[in-house]
């Protein structure tokens, strides 16, 4: 981890925390800190900073906190994603939360199976834990939003009209003839399918909401890959 997140309940006294569990083991055999090392810390939802090691036992770690840097810009990016596989799930969601956006909604779609609703992974607790994976490797302090939304219709004609206004609303979709666009300067919603893609009826209904397709060339590409690949290819 390139950030050790602090939370609430870390704060023993002032500005000094007591850490325990997954964070001090990594501590202790990654870092390998003597007193008076400083790590970068950061506080959820708050600023990044140094922490100084007051104290580095089998027990916890204990450390002195000065935190007054902002965490990084967010991506001025909405993502609406069909819900990929289970074992696919938690890479999405590191790579979302390394990456910066901080809207993430799970939609439905006819080549999404039913068991896939039903993975331990969109539990909260594995939301979030996956999404402090991604935050402690980008050193991000501000956790995204998840939303899961099975029904796949009145998300398209209730929600999303509201969700792309006052954004540029694209869906990735191969075999369209406009390219995805570079380096836009607005706020975007993207819209990504499944591996298969979306069925016409999907398309049809994301397009009638204001949506319009954009294709990133004639590869065939995994949902893992696709999301890096676009994001990068909108912010640079």
């Amino acid at each position: 981890m390139n950030l050790i997140l602090l939370y609430d309940d870390d704060f023993v006294f002032g500005n000094s925390v007591r850490l325990t569990g997954r964070r001090r083991k990594h501590i202790l055999e990654v870092h390998q800190p003597v007193v008076g090392d400083t790590l970068t810390v950061g506080r959820l939802g708050g600023l990044i900073g140094k922490g100084r090691i007051a104290a580095a036992t089998s027990v916890a770690v204990e450390m002195d906190v000065t935190l007054s840097e902002a965490p990084p810009a967010p991506l001025a990016v909405t993502l609406v994603l069909a819900l990929p596989r289970p074992k696919v799930i938690k890479r999405v969601l590191l790579a979302v939360a390394s990456l910066g956006v901080k809207h993430l909604y799970f939609i439905n779609g006819f080549r999404v199976e039913k068991s896939y609703w039903q993975s331990p992974v969109l539990k909260p607790a594995g939301i979030r834990e996956a999404l402090v994976l991604g935050m402690e490797q980008a050193r991000d302090t501000i956790l995204p939003e998840v939303v899961l939304r099975p029904l796949f219709k009145p998300f398209v004609e209730d929600e999303l009209p509201t969700l792309i206004r006052g954004t540029l609303p694209l869906i990735a979709h191969p075999g369209v003839d406009d390219n995805c666009p570079h380096a836009v300067t607005q706020p975007v919603t993207l819209v990504i399918g499944p591996e298969g893609g979306f069925i016409p009826y999907e398309l049809e209904k994301l397009i009638a909401a204001g949506c319009r397709p954009v294709q990133i060339g004639t590869r065939i590409l995994r949902v893992e890959t696709v999301i890096p690949f676009i994001l990068g290819r909108l912010s640079h």
